[in-house]
């Protein structure tokens, strides 16, 4: 056991955090820690720091002079004192290491700095590796700490801590101001990371690649679950329905009992009955009341007010940029009931994508154009700086007069302001909060297409939760940016791709596009089939699944296009199966250097590839056939 806290209680400013909280950490695992905003996340970190101490209560007695016992230890042979470290820590060590290089500061912890020994050689090349692997040029080392950004400080001070390794590594919100591909990056790092790892994040798909534990706070309480973020919801869900399924058959038990009681208490023959019933209950151990998950699970549609055209959005040779400067070119259909996730690197232009197709700012060049009937909501962090000392529930009534106070209160409780909730000042609401209820404004609205620039940004997990269910709910149109890889998962059906001098469309959602982008740098691709698939994916603007809600029956028109296209797609998976197995073969030829079996299968291997590219003109083709006629849009 690495650490261990045994019925421990924290308290700050009189209020109690953490109430008789048992804990525990092993050598090597890796633990999340979660919970709503205010849960005590934080403060826990901070405890396992050595920042806080546990509340003494001299009534327990001076064995563990202590509220509960706290033990860092590193094997059974005694206690030690183990090396705790966070980003904060190294952060407020840098204040005073703004005119040293960033060489200088990562090399503070090498053994043997001073010298050209082994130890330097290889720390040296896992602080390159750990400072390319954070999005950084070699050649950054040589400057000053000060001349960087915040952001990217943070991200130095999280080198230092990684480069230090200690034997219990701390993480608050690790994933704050990285873009995808550094947080990927830091996932794969943590997991092979050799030493134990607790985190604190609201980004799932980060907790569902690195955690095999999970630590839930809730009402003061701490709860551990096997697994990663996936498993400990589905756990905790299936716990929820247990004790739930419990508790109602308990309150029917003890109801009916009191009937029995009420019934017979007054009658001489049946006192003594009532009387077993009424110790009976007062001796029996209560179930407590579930405390009922946060996130709100919508099960109807949204639909807006009305569907709108066909074809919702058309890009033709589009240059989208600023002040005259093109960020990026493209040309894109956007058909009704498609939700798209845009992503890519920061600065690439994807919210400048967003303003261009809301017509917030003008193309550079070509064509932007917005499809008829269109009753559009948008959102951006600009949106959510609202400040008022309405009500929530004042200020939302005013926007939606129509509602009565009983539809009010439902609506409002649906996006988690319910109870007390809706009577808080909109001027005292965190960020999260705010965004969240002008998100609620929007899907209450029911326009038939949403323009959401990172809707989830500075939401806990209740809140994202509640969002994704609304969202897929909603059978408009979506088009939106977004950083959280599990949002996106849950809400996209397609995938935009934002690269430096390309965009990619992957029209079967962000498993489909990392699959496809695993293979391609694994070399798993057959090279004739990525540039042709990269070719036709990059044009191909997607057959968008059938509405999740949709209840409708599909047209004649769209019925046949579905099987015409189903139909043509056959061949194509056939194809391609029977090209990778071939590939497969070619291979293991090679490696094996038969030279004769190389060269039949590298002929047959081309003769099948050139099949499923043929397939895939014709799918092509009768996709832009059936679904680009000229007077469509």
């Amino acid at each position: 056991m690495l650490y261990q806290i045994k019925d421990g209680t924290v308290s700050a400013g009189g209020q109690t955090i953490l109430s008789h909280v048992d804990f525990y950490i092993k050598e090597k695992e890796k633990i999340a820690v979660v919970g709503k905003n205010g849960a005590g996340k934080t403060t826990l970190l901070r405890l396992l720091a050595g920042e806080l101490q546990l509340d003494r209560d001299d009534h327990r007695g001076m064995s563990s002079g202590a509220h509960g016992k706290e033990t860092a230890c590193k094997n059974s042979l005694g206690i030690v004192t183990s090396r705790y470290i966070t980003i904060d820590m190294l952060r407020q060590a840098d204040k005073s290491n703004q005119d040293l290089t960033v060489e200088q500061i990562l090399l503070e912890s090498c053994p043997d700095k001073d010298t050209f020994s082994k130890e330097r050689f290889d720390y040296e090349m896992e602080y390159d590796r750990l400072f390319t692997g954070f999005g950084f040029e070699k050649e950054e080392k040589s400057r000053t700490l000060g001349s960087f950004s915040g952001g990217e400080q943070t991200k130095i001070s999280l080198i230092k801590l990684l480069l230090e390794k200690p034997d219990l590594l701390l993480l608050d919100e690790p994933t704050n101001h990285l873009d995808m591909k550094t947080v990927e990056w830091l996932e794969d790092y943590l997991i092979n990371y050799p030493k134990a790892v607790v985190i604190v994040s609201h980004d799932r798909a980060f907790l569902d690649a690195v955690a095999t534990g999970v630590y839930e706070l809730e009402n003061g309480a701490l709860h551990r679950y096997a697994g990663n973020y996936t498993q400990y919801r589905q756990q905790k869900l299936k716990n929820l329905q247990i004790q739930r399924k419990a508790y109602e058959r308990q309150q029917a038990e003890i109801a009916h009992n009191n009937e029995l009681i009420d019934k017979f208490k007054h009658k001489p023959k049946k006192a003594a009955f009532a009387r077993s019933r009424k110790t009976m209950l007062a001796r029996m151990k209560l179930i407590e009341k579930p405390v009922e998950d946060e996130a709100h699970i919508f099960t109807g549609n949204i639909e807006p007010q009305f569907p709108g055209g066909k074809w919702v959005y058309e890009a033709k040779e589009l240059k989208i940029g600023y002040d005259g400067s093109v960020l990026l070119e493209l040309s894109l259909r956007i058909r009704r009931g498609q939700k798209i996730a845009v992503i890519g690197d920061n600065g690439i232009g994807k919210s400048t994508f967003l303003k261009t197709v809301a017509g917030l700012i003008p193309p550079i060049k070509g064509t932007s154009q917005l499809g008829s009937n269109l009753l559009v909501g948008y959102f951006d962090q600009q949106s959510a700086l609202i400040d008022s000392d309405k009500t929530v529930r004042d200020h939302f009534h005013e926007l939606f007069p129509a509602l009565v106070e009983k539809d009010l209160r439902k609506t409002l409780g649906m996006y988690l302001f319910g109870g007390a909730n809706a009577s808080k000042r909109i001027s005292s609401l965190s960020g999260g909060e705010k965004s969240r209820l002008v998100l609620a404004e929007l899907l209450t609205g029911r326009p038939n297409l949403m323009i959401l620039d990172e809707p989830t940004n500075h939401m806990d997990i209740p809140a994202k939760e509640t969002l994704e269910s609304a969202f897929k709910a909603y059978t408009g149109t979506m088009l939106f940016v977004s950083h959280d890889r599990y949002f996106i998962k849950q809400v996209a059906d397609a995938i935009l791709v934002f690269e430096k001098d390309k965009v990619m469309y992957y029209p079967f959602g962000y498993d489909h596009y990392i699959s496809r982008l695993k293979a391609s740098q694994d070399g798993n691709l057959p090279a004739l089939m990525q540039a042709k698939d990269a070719a036709m994916v990059e044009a191909l603007a997607a057959v968008p699944k059938r509405e999740r809600h949709e209840t409708r029956q599909l047209s004649t028109e769209e019925a046949y296009l579905e099987w015409k296209l189903a139909l043509a797609a056959e061949p194509v998976a056939k194809a391609a199966e029977e090209a990778e197995k071939v590939y497969e073969e070619l291979c293991e030829a090679e490696s094996e250097l038969n030279e004769e079996n190389v060269d039949k299968l590298r002929l047959q291997y081309e003769k099948v590839a050139d099949s499923w590219t043929n397939e895939c003109t014709k799918w092509y083709d009768i996709y832009l056939d059936e679904m680009y006629p000229e007077s469509d849009f």
